[in-house]
């Protein structure tokens, strides 16, 4: 199964912040479309995520000011992404080495879509369940 699979199945929507954006912006685009991150752009390209660890951290260094605070100040960067070609099984791999819940895909310096590890998490567990059906048929009415 490949991240292309998993934008087909979720839809290639992805809610994104512009580089000029403020962390009081980011928050409340987080809280307002339930999401735990967002691709931070300028232009064209990706420079970075927002995530909910983002905020906490910079609220843990500078309290409130940190509202007003660039998002380019408290993004992770460097980008990680994938790409839709690439095994969901690879990207989930990724994640876990990397420690972190939300990759960019991105073809040809562009976004197209967002997985995260619930994303991949879910698509696996679908799929061992239809292959644990499958055998079940097959030894019942073999």
């Amino acid at each position: 199964m490949t991240i292309a699979v998993i934008l087909q199945a979720k839809g290639d929507s992805v809610a994104t912040l512009p580089a000029s954006a403020r962390v009081r912006d980011a928050v409340a685009l987080l809280a307002e479309r339930r999401i735990g991150a967002a691709p931070v752009i300028d232009g064209e390209q990706v420079v970075g995520v927002f995530s909910e660890r983002d905020v906490i951290g910079c609220l843990a260094r500078e309290g409130a000011a940190a509202l007003d605070a660039p998002v380019t100040s408290a993004m992770s960067t460097p980008v990680v992404t994938v790409r839709r070609d690439e095994p969901a099984i690879g990207a989930l791999s990724l994640m876990t080495r990397r420690r972190i819940r939300h990759l960019p895909v991105v073809e040809e310096g562009a976004l197209v879509g967002i997985v995260s590890i619930g994303d991949l998490v879910k698509h696996r567990i679908e799929r061992i369940e239809a292959e644990a059906a499958a055998m079940r048929d097959y030894i019942q009415h073999g």
